[in-house]
């Protein structure tokens, strides 16, 4: 089933590429408007070759994982402390909201100013878009705990500790890794954004540059560079989430299908 799904997946882009290479020929489409894809191709492999497109990569691929990372640390143990804690949801949480009504792209240049044109203003609006996915989920893995099953190992004389570990955690995984697969798109978004707001280097920074030069070939090549970046994340997470959540069989249904 697996390879059945990879072979369709692939023959749809297949049927995609050649659709939009022939439209392209077929309508004498100028390439500063859209590019066929055999000249992102040939783009893409310029980038590799002339080595132009490694240290960009490698500076958002740093803001991409460092700011993921902090980003749902922070989620688990803020989401954690709420859940378990009401009164601290009571009175942190409708601040946590309003803070992430607030358009990232808006307070962009706030922390360009704030912390500079390196990457830690970049580290710092990814850990901040993946946040608060995180965050909402641990808080409703925490209290989707089945009531019964609470009950029972109350009954029996557990603690607070062992409930969480046994009880509390397993029952959040689900939602956790649930949270984990969109903030791994967002962690290349918040990337992308802080780059194009003020960087020295990154994938947004040269797409950013490419667009002045009007390379527009160039642009959708860097762009496949970040799906990739996005598409590869997103499978780890869902790697990790079959290997964690082993006795959810719908999960695993779901993941091998």
């Amino acid at each position: 089933m697996r390879h059945k799904n990879f072979f369709q997946s692939a023959l749809f882009l297949f049927v995609i590429l050649a659709a939009w290479e022939l439209t392209i020929r077929g309508l004498g489409i100028s390439p500063y408007v859209l590019p066929a894809p055999s000249a992102v191709a040939v783009r893409f492999v310029d980038l590799i070759s002339t080595g132009l497109i490694w240290p960009h990569l490698s500076a958002t691929l740093t803001s991409v994982l460092v700011g993921l990372f902090s980003g749902v640390v922070a989620g688990l143990i803020c989401g954690s402390v709420i859940a378990l804690i009401p009164a601290v949801e009571r009175l942190v949480y409708p601040y946590i909201v309003a803070i992430q009504t607030v358009p990232k792209v808006a307070v962009a240049p706030l922390f360009v100013l704030w912390f500079g044109y390196g990457l830690a203003s970049k580290i710092v609006i990814t850990a901040l878009l993946c946040f608060f996915p995180i965050l909402v989920n641990v808080i409703a893995g925490f209290k989707s705990v089945d009531k019964d099953q609470f009950d029972m190992m109350t009954a029996f004389g557990a603690n607070r500790l062992q409930i969480l570990r046994r009880l509390r955690v397993p029952a959040a995984l689900v939602m956790i890794f649930a949270g984990l697969e969109i903030a791994t798109v967002l962690a290349v978004i918040g990337a992308v954004v802080g780059e194009f707001v003020g960087a020295q280097a990154g994938l947004g920074y040269l797409i950013t540059s490419m667009n002045f030069n009007m390379d527009v070939a160039g642009m959708f090549a860097v762009l496949l560079f970040l799906a990739i970046i996005g598409l590869s994340l997103h499978t780890i997470v869902r790697l990790a989430r079959k290997r964690f959540i082993f006795w959810n069989r719908s999960e695993t249904a779901a993941i091998a299908s």
